[in-house]
């Protein structure tokens, strides 16, 4: 590294936000970035620290010691090249990546990691505010073309390198825009469409074709796909809803959280949005219950409150994790510990170790819900009962596995016993000649890096099984 003592010269300092009572005013991004100059000292912190355990930590195996090294030497241009290498879309990850990568950095041993995700976006934003990032066209055609069902990150990712090595890109999308989930399930307020939108133009130009409100299985028949192109591939995400199937849930008021979430976005970029696309219940006035404790819950919890809500609960099952965690049992890998989100820390009630019993309601309406509290083995712990108000209530508990109703049916794919799509992670070719799967269709719900990974590696798989040998990376 250029400065070997920039770990110990200077401090960790990272991103802001902006303050809570204007974030919630509107859906717009809100993180506050650092200047090039800061961003420069934070890449210094990097402590050539011989093994860089943040490979271990990002699913991308991004070369973090590397375009940090870039970065403090002020050769941006190339620490975009090589982030570029590992990722694709390195200002989505940028956004909203939890950074595993961080708690694998040996300076997360005492808490001080090197702020990667930060340094990652500001590269990312840099290349495009000085016009870096260009479409990049193959040079010659294969002739082979590929159908790509689904455009969240998996697809998305594994589109544009097999568009870059000439394979005809295909690409479909149930929804009126690219994007699946960066699109319809994180808010605005995380990562503006615009973040996706551009890289969807770029794509374009280097030749993949989107095909939208073309949902597979419903209104396109996939055995016309398999007919159409050489390779079918599956990255249709894992969106079949976690249910709490209780008294009172058919009572109306009580929706999934991606039945909630999308239709916001949907007003956001002024598409339209319909009972047939989610709910169309906004949380004003109201006080909202979210059962669920993890990022999609967090997402409904922000979503609340710049809609207005009287109040919001965001109740978890776990019980309440440590402050801090045993660097020692723990390190370098991703440890369980109290993490509060920018939506919590708006003025959320969050509880743990609590048990939804029951939703009670008046006129067809719920208006409560009934509680209980339970111990370390999720039994109730009798006497614990009690009652919050809640006139909408999220239900946020993850996804069990993916829609097995239209496109998988009639393929009739050999699934997993968790309900995923089967296929390796070498080959990622299904049980069906000529149809591949990655992503959270394959792995089940899992972080977008983690999907982004899947279609770079499945890239690499069909190129070389149409071409017989490859130069895409895994």
């Amino acid at each position: 590294m250029g400065k070997i003592t920039g770990f110990l010269d200077i401090e960790r300092r990272d991103r802001t936000y902006a303050p809570v009572d204007k974030r919630v005013q509107d859906f717009k991004e809100f993180l506050i970035p650092l200047g090039d100059a800061e961003v420069i000292k934070q890449a210094t912190r990097c402590m050539d620290c011989g093994i860089p355990y943040c490979h271990n930590g990002c699913p991308v195996n991004n070369q973090i010691p590397d375009w940090n090294d870039l970065v403090y030497r002020d050769d941006w241009e190339d620490a975009l090249s090589n982030l570029h290498s590992t990722n694709n879309f390195p200002e989505i990850t940028g956004r909203i990546c939890p950074a595993p990568c961080e708690a694998a950095c040996t300076l997360n041993i005492d808490d001080t990691p090197v702020t990667i995700k930060t340094i990652e976006n500001a590269i990312a934003d840099k290349g495009w505010a000085e016009g870096w990032i260009k479409p990049e066209p193959a040079t010659t055609k294969t002739g082979k073309s590929i159908a790509i069902v689904g455009s969240g990150p998996a697809g998305l990712a594994a589109a544009q390198q097999l568009a870059r090595v000439g394979h005809d890109v295909h690409v479909y999308e149930k929804n009126g825009r690219p994007g699946g989930l960066l699109v319809y399930g994180i808010p605005d307020f995380k990562m503006e469409y615009t973040v996706v939108a551009r890289r969807v133009a770029q794509m374009e130009a280097e030749g993949v074709t989107f095909h939208c409100n073309a949902n597979v299985g419903v209104d396109v028949a996939i055995a016309d796909l398999q007919n159409e192109h050489d390779v079918v591939l599956l990255t249709g995400g894992s969106e079949a809803p976690r249910d709490l199937p209780i008294e009172g849930r058919d009572l109306d008021g009580i929706h999934f959280a991606m039945h909630f979430l999308p239709q916001q976005n949907r007003r956001v970029a002024g598409e339209e949005a319909t009972e047939a696309t989610g709910t169309l219940e906004l949380a004003d006035g109201k006080h909202v219950v979210v059962i669920g404790g993890g990022d999609t819950g967090s997402d409904c919890i922000g979503t609340s409150f710049r809609q207005g809500a009287a109040s919001v609960t965001q109740l978890e099952i776990m019980p309440e994790p440590p402050v801090h965690e045993n660097k020692a049992l723990t390190w370098p890998n991703w440890p369980v510990k109290m993490r509060t989100s920018s939506s919590q820390a708006e003025g959320a009630e969050r509880d743990f170790s609590v048990m939804t019993e029951k939703f009670n309601g008046k006129d067809g309406r719920v208006t409560s819900v009934t509680c209980c509290r339970v111990d370390e083995n999720f039994q109730k712990i009798d006497g614990s009962e009690f009652e919050l108000k809640a006139d909408l209530v999220l239900l946020a508990m993850g996804f069990v596995h993916p829609v097995r109703a239209g496109m998988l049916e009639a393929l009739d794919v050999e699934m997993t016993d968790r309900g995923e799509v089967k296929a390796d992670e070498q080959s990622y070719l299904t049980s069906q000649d000529n149809v591949f799967a990655a992503g959270d269709m394959r792995r089940g719900q899992s972080l977008v890096v983690w999907a982004i990974r899947e279609g770079r590696q499945a890239a690499h798989a069909i190129d070389k099984h149409l071409m017989g040998t490859t130069t895409l990376p895994r």
